[in-house]
């Protein structure tokens, strides 16, 4: 495993990071999800995503009772804070970060979490509320560094030229082959401001790892076959975009790696990139994606998969 360096903070995390959206504490029992935290821990990943909102809590709870065994260096902690908690509690007000930080940290059984992200922006709260108590949090110690979930430019910008605030360290995108919208922009913003991306969905839901064929049923254990992971899939499941998944195949196996992997490398080959973020409802999908962190593929193999996407990327 490969390691790089968050933004303009001093946490190093592994270029493969453990997801839980979705899985963990939801529709994974409890047994997989110890076992693929496990699985993780021997893969060197050492970058942990989930959210207050991810199970109402359940994703936190479960990995606090996991991690609680292993020595808090040995992992790189991030949650987030802004979605429903309940009918009264959501978004980004002083009170909210301070009532849903303090929860957060009870679930997930630590005394401070080294990457506190605002799983969106809070049109209904100042910018300036939100960032003054991202920076009390920061400065009671039960925060390390801050981050963001997809932000537009000018929110990012707008946070950026407030002065006495602590200062973003990562973005968390949804990027991947199929969805590069965040190039753009966002990227090299971040990069003139310290900030490292964290990419969520780097194999859209599960569809760049080739395993959902044109025309046929999704298998009965996948995120696309599954009533309770599936519901954001259908976007990447048009008979367009799975069929030039298809055509993505050969590439990987002139890379010599599996189609799965050849769509994490893409990915790490951005500078901006820090980690992608993957989601295990089982240990062996986590063998398999660790081994794309440092993989050494012809750039021209890269060009030809974006031509071959090209066309039918972010509903085209």
């Amino acid at each position: 495993m490969k390691y790089r360096k968050l933004g303009a903070s001093d946490l190093r995390v592994s270029e493969i990071s453990l997801g839980s959206w979705l899985t963990y504490g939801v529709a994974v029992d409890r047994e997989r999800a110890v076992a693929c935290v496990d699985r993780a821990f021997d893969l060197g990943i050492n970058f942990i995503d989930t959210a207050n909102a991810y199970g109402r809590g359940a994703a936190e709870s479960l990995l606090g009772e996991v991690l609680a065994s292993r020595p808090r260096d040995s992992y790189v902690l991030a949650t987030k804070v802004y979605f429903p908690m309940s009918a009264a509690d959501q978004g980004l007000s002083r009170a909210q970060i301070e009532k849903q930080l303090d929860a957060s940290l009870k679930r997930l059984r630590t005394g401070f979490i080294d990457l506190y992200q605002c799983h969106r922006y809070d049109t209904s709260t100042p910018l300036e509320e939100t960032m003054e108590a991202l920076t009390r949090a920061v400065q009671s110690g039960k925060v390390r560094y801050i981050g963001f979930s997809e932000w537009s430019p000018a929110q990012i910008e707008a946070a950026a030229k407030l002065v006495n605030v602590e200062r973003f360290v990562s973005s968390q995108p949804h990027y991947s082959l199929l969805w590069r919208r965040p190039e753009a922009k966002v990227f090299p913003l971040c990069a003139a401001n310290g900030i490292s991306q964290i990419v969520f969905s780097p194999l859209a839901q599960g569809v760049l790892t080739g395993k959902y064929l044109p025309g046929a049923k999704a298998p009965s254990d996948s995120r696309a076959g599954s009533d309770s992971m599936g519901q954001f899939i259908g976007a990447f499941m048009r008979a367009s975009v799975l069929e030039a998944v298809q055509k993505l195949k050969p590439l990987a196996q002139q890379a010599g790696c599996t189609l799965s992997q050849f769509s994490l490398a893409w990915i790490l080959r951005e500078p901006n990139v820090a980690s992608a973020i993957v989601g295990a409802s089982r240990p062996e999908q986590l063998d398999e994606n660790a081994a794309a962190s440092g993989l050494i593929i012809d750039p021209k193999l890269f060009r030809q998969a974006e031509e071959i996407v090209g066309g039918i990327r972010e509903g085209g």
